[in-house]
């Protein structure tokens, strides 16, 4: 029999005796051998201990008798995670040189999660060095390709996870987002991306994060039930992580009630390409036609504490990398990925005042954001302001018609992880060549289930009616 590809579908049948946890995972791994090699999306493939993981789901299924989707909600279904995410005796290096060597002595508390559900670890996904790039390459496994083009890059960090999914090789993975790093490859490849609210899913035990305090555990799949199914397995509070926390039940009200607003730049001074605004504008304009409550508010939306750029926060990051590698990069920086070697130097170059001062802000970005919450129950805009970019480049030379910095193509998504709610992208048509454009769902923080529910609606909406691209 042919098994089904979605996650949803591969555990009912694993569940449901139609197959086995074993030969789903044996047709993932035949899968990859395929494809991987294309997209240099995996960068360790561990078949012969998914295979014996995948014999035990099987005999977790055998020893229980009408085993229901509490029990086992992910059974059986093939899992890609990050190579930044600890899985226990697995080499996870973070894309870097000096953790070459290095293999996990423990489960994230995430990836403990996924194997209680029943899902099986294939393999580790690539990443930039550290997750601290928006194109995915790195010193030790060099770039993942777009699956729709390979000259071209998904975005990063979380590239290898976003493009396993849109490749086909599993239905589910696990990425990390502390500034966009599991929402905008997403975006580039055509899947969905969903940031949680910060402390919804635990976070290690693992590597210490440059970007402390913001960074989440995000689940990537090809669609919103699948992500929502891997979401809910994920969530909840694990008293070894101090800031883990519950989320809001589900909802009962109707999406038709909920008030949403749509900020074409999200509140910022930034230029979008027309073929993304173009499609943006079109999966809006339906959403409305089906019932959304869409409101255009007047002015810059969200209002943003003066000052704000994602430049202006940036410090946080290259301080983090510089505290966690200086010492490494002062001894020999020709390790290091010479991206991440100039963030390690300007790290080092900064004093405590500007550092604090970034945090200040970051602090009143959430704020900001919270206060607009008041009148609104989600906001919608672009995931990005430009399609896929080619492989060579850390962005796109011009957006909009303008010459822009490398970063431009991030802009709309790290303000979101500051204030620490929960953002989602979905696939909302595409741009020129055909390529994917995301639509970016947010919500205030802890209502995580909300931006789920109604990414399923526009999800549906967006299936029966909108072109995939312009007239």
């Amino acid at each position: 029999m042919t098994l089904p590809l979605r996650a949803v579908a591969l555990a009912d049948a694993v569940r449901g005796g139609r197959s086995s946890a074993r030969a789903v995972t044996e047709a993932a791994l035949a899968r990859i051998a395929a494809g991987n090699p294309a997209l240099n999306a995996l960068v360790a493939v561990h078949a012969e201990q998914a295979l014996l993981d995948a014999d035990a789901v099987d005999c977790r299924l055998a020893a229980g008798e009408n085993v229901q989707l509490e029990d086992l909600p992910l059974a059986g279904v093939p899992v890609a995670v990050k190579d930044t995410i600890w899985v226990a005796g697995r080499r996870v290096t973070q894309g870097s040189r000096l953790f070459a060597d290095f293999h996990a002595p423990a489960d994230a508390m995430a990836v403990e999660r996924l194997r209680r559900a029943g899902a099986v670890v294939v393999g580790m996904a690539n990443s930039s060095e550290f997750a601290c790039k928006g194109v995915t390459t790195n010193p030790l496994f060099g770039p993942t390709r777009h699956p729709m083009d390979q000259t071209l890059t998904p975005g990063g960090s979380s590239g290898g996870p976003a493009a396993a999914v849109a490749g086909g090789l599993v239905p589910l993975a696990l990425g990390t987002d502390a500034g966009g790093s599991s929402r905008r490859p997403p975006a580039h490849v055509g899947v969905v991306g969903f940031k949680p609210s910060f402390g919804a899913i635990p976070y290690g035990p693992g590597f210490a994060e440059p970007f402390v305090g913001i960074a989440v555990m995000a689940p990537i799949a090809a669609d919103v039930a699948d992500t929502a199914l891997m979401f809910e397995a994920l969530a909840g509070p694990d008293p070894r992580d101090p800031d883990s926390a519950a989320i809001a039940p589900a909802e009962e009200r109707p999406v038709s009630s909920l008030t949403i607003a749509y900020s074409p730049t999200f509140g910022m001074d930034a230029p979008v390409d027309d073929d993304v605004r173009d499609a943006v504008e079109r999966a809006v304009k339906a959403l409305a036609r089906a019932g959304a409550r869409i409101v255009r508010p007047e002015g810059r939306f969200p209002r943003w504490p003066a000052g704000v750029t994602e430049t202006a926060l940036m410090p946080l990051q290259h301080a983090g990398l510089a505290a966690l590698c200086g010492e490494a990069f002062r001894r020999d920086p020709t390790l290091f990925d010479p991206d991440i070697a100039v963030q390690i130097e300007r790290g080092l170059s900064l004093c405590g005042a500007e550092v604090a001062a970034a945090q200040l802000l970051g602090v009143e970005v959430g704020r900001a954001l919270a206060a607009q919450f008041a009148g609104v129950d989600l906001i919608v805009g672009p995931t990005t302001p430009c399609v896929a970019w080619p492989l060579d480049r850390l962005g796109p030379e011009t957006i909009g018609g303008q010459p822009v910095p490398p970063r431009a193509h991030a802009v709309f998504t790290p303000l979101f992880n500051h204030a620490r709610v929960p953002a989602l992208s979905l696939p909302c048509g595409t741009g020129r060549g055909g390529l994917p454009v995301g639509l970016q769902i947010v919500a205030p923080r802890g209502m995580d289930r909300r931006v789920l529910r109604f990414a399923a609606f526009a999800e549906e909406t967006l299936a029966a009616g909108v072109p995939d691209s312009q007239p």
